[in-house]
């Protein structure tokens, strides 16, 4: 079975991701562990963590039943701000076949105007695909 980590926050529910997956379910079982960083919610200088983590968990329990009822082996947890950090914590004790990066297009993406996807194929030994969340997609949101 192979095994993947996906890194998501606000595209959890993109199509751009649920293709991704299933393409990869497609070869066959697969077992996801998710990370949802904690994004800041609120202000820039402050923000409410608690009230941030909280949609980050309902988030990634949503996205946890949605991989669970395709037949995916799927667990997960809510991570270090940082993706970076996120992913290298969520490894810990972990072998992934993949990990997918899931975010907002460019111009719109935090995670791609700091480098994210580059600063993870320095930091991790497994392969690192980046999935871009579509422009028509934030659209219809």
């Amino acid at each position: 079975m192979r095994s993947y980590l996906i890194v998501a926050n606000q595209t959890l529910s993109s199509r751009s991701l649920a293709e991704a997956i299933g393409a990869r379910l497609q070869e066959g079982p697969i077992a996801a562990y998710v990370v949802v960083p904690l994004v800041p919610m609120g202000g820039r200088l402050t923000w409410d963590e608690d009230a941030s983590r909280t949609a980050a968990r309902e988030r990634l329990d949503d996205v946890l039943e949605r991989l669970r009822g395709l037949g995916v082996d799927a667990n997960g947890e809510v991570g270090d701000r940082d993706p970076v950090s996120a992913v290298r914590d969520a490894l810990r004790g972990r072998q992934v076949d993949e990990i997918i990066v899931s975010t907002l297009p460019k111009g719109i993406s935090r995670w791609l105007g700091e480098d994210v996807p580059s600063r993870l194929r320095d930091a991790v030994q497994a392969p690192v695909t980046v999935v871009i969340q579509t422009a028509d997609e934030i659209a219809t949101v």
